[in-house]
């Protein structure tokens, strides 16, 4: 009986796992879309199963962007963009920078650009900068800084090349010039580019306006150098090209000072004025006093001195002592004879010395020193390797900090004796040593 009992329940159906089949059925039919209702119309149908998906939606509209080629266009702050002039008006110019919103030239440019602005005209396409990709308006506020910097740029190259002159605005004068400004640029006029009317008076040109051309257009190193003598004196320096070929080098000429700079003096010399000999200077004083009484024009004298030309006096050229502040010794409008040393190739600009015109006071040391001779100096300077002797004009020699005994005091300005233990004449070296009355301990 038992074992039939067994039997009977063994033949039992399986309830749990007939549970898991109905779960995963239903799991399934809840999967699948909602069953369009029979009472529903067909058309309503239709337009439930043909309903798009946001994401269906959405590729869609990419898909069709793609098929069409066109991209969403997008400015952000700094962004170079091509401008097209839609309207110009008094005070607000108008862009179409190629998206749906218009540009507008920011306010603050106006002045700056203002040149520019005059040549341009509705339809004009020129390069332009984003400032604000939205201001409160929701306009594109844009900068023409740049495209206008190319244009005034273009325009200095063209007034070079081409030699017209223009009128600039005299604003400060500097120990080398004079700053003017051209079209909102300033520029640079050196002192030796102005005519002699203004040697001295620059002042008189502050905030005046003149005529100037163009010598110089470095856009890198943002260079613009001005000449006024050119406009003023345009005749003068037809006839400097002849008066090239009656520059003798080695030849001594007066001059005056145009230019006073850090590394050296500019010196307008005048052709004719080449120095005499001794029986023409005679002769020339007596044609003089018996011209006196005779009155001659300005311009009439300035044609017996004939046409200028410039040069320059290196601060190594100055004197055969070390010079350390021109200014000091040369103002603008002083007279000074100078020495031609040399001509520029090209520009005919001339080389000038003031020293040469003495002798060479190496020339006589060598004569006069000789190897142990003593000689008697002022102490000029001193440093750690040593102290500095002047013996003459132009010529010191050294004495090396190990010939001089550490009890020996030594001062700026003291006279002290001294022998020469050696002479360097084409390094122009004077080693000296101390004349001793007693031989100190350790002296070597």
């Amino acid at each position: 009986m038992k074992s039939q009992k067994s039997k009977v329940k063994s033949k039992k159906p399986d309830t749990k796992k007939k549970k898991v089949k109905k779960t995963k059925k239903t799991e399934a039919s809840s999967r699948q879309p909602p069953a369009v209702s029979k009472r529903t119309s067909p058309a309503k149908q239709d337009s439930l199963k043909k309903k798009p998906s946001k994401k269906s939606s959405i590729s869609s509209m990419e898909g069709l962007l793609a098929q069409t080629g066109h991209k969403i266009k997008t400015l952000k702050k700094g962004d170079n963009v091509k401008a097209t002039i839609t309207d110009k008006a008094r005070r607000v110019v108008f862009f179409d920078v190629g998206v749906k919103t218009e540009g507008i030239l920011a306010s603050r440019e106006r002045e700056y650009i203002a040149d520019f602005l005059k040549t341009l005209k509705v339809g004009d396409q020129v390069k332009a900068r984003v400032v604000l990709p939205e201001n409160e308006k929701g306009q594109i506020l844009l900068s023409l800084r740049g495209a206008a910097s190319d244009w005034k740029w273009g325009l200095f190259e063209k007034f070079l090349k081409s030699g017209e002159a223009v009128e600039v605005r005299g604003l400060d004068v500097t120990r080398g010039g004079m700053i003017a400004r051209f079209m909102d640029m300033r520029g640079f006029i050196p002192a030796s580019q102005f005519g002699r009317q203004h040697l001295g008076k620059l002042k008189n040109l502050y905030n005046k306006l003149f005529k100037v051309k163009i010598i110089e257009v470095d856009r890198e190193k943002n260079r613009l150098i001005f000449s006024e003598k050119q406009v003023s004196e345009a005749e003068m320096l037809k006839k400097q090209e002849e008066a090239l070929s009656k520059i003798k080098v080695g030849g001594t000429y007066e001059g005056v000072v145009s230019g006073v700079m850090s590394f050296g003096l500019f010196i307008r010399v005048a052709v004719n004025s080449r120095q005499q000999t001794t029986k023409k200077k005679i002769e020339k004083k007596k044609k003089k006093e018996k011209a006196d009484d005779k009155k001659e024009t300005k311009k009439e004298k300035e044609g017996k001195k004939g046409p200028y030309l410039e040069g320059l006096v290196h601060i190594s050229e100055i004197s055969w002592e070390k010079v350390d502040n021109l200014p000091k010794l040369y103002k603008t409008g002083q007279k000074a004879k100078v020495k031609v040393i040399g001509i520029e190739e090209g520009t005919g600009k001339l080389t000038l010395s003031i020293k040469r015109l003495k002798p060479d006071p190496w020339e006589e040391l060598v004569k006069d020193f000789k190897k142990g001779a003593k000689v008697k100096g002022e102490i000029t300077r001193l440093a750690g390797f040593g102290a500095f002797i002047r013996l003459k004009a132009g010529v010191e020699g050294l004495i090396h900090i190990s010939k001089i005994p550490a009890d020996r005091d030594m001062k700026v300005g003291d006279e002290v004796e001294v022998y020469v233990e050696s002479l360097d004449k084409k390094q122009r070296r004077i080693s000296l040593g101390l004349v001793l009355k007693e031989k100190p301990v350790g002296y070597k």
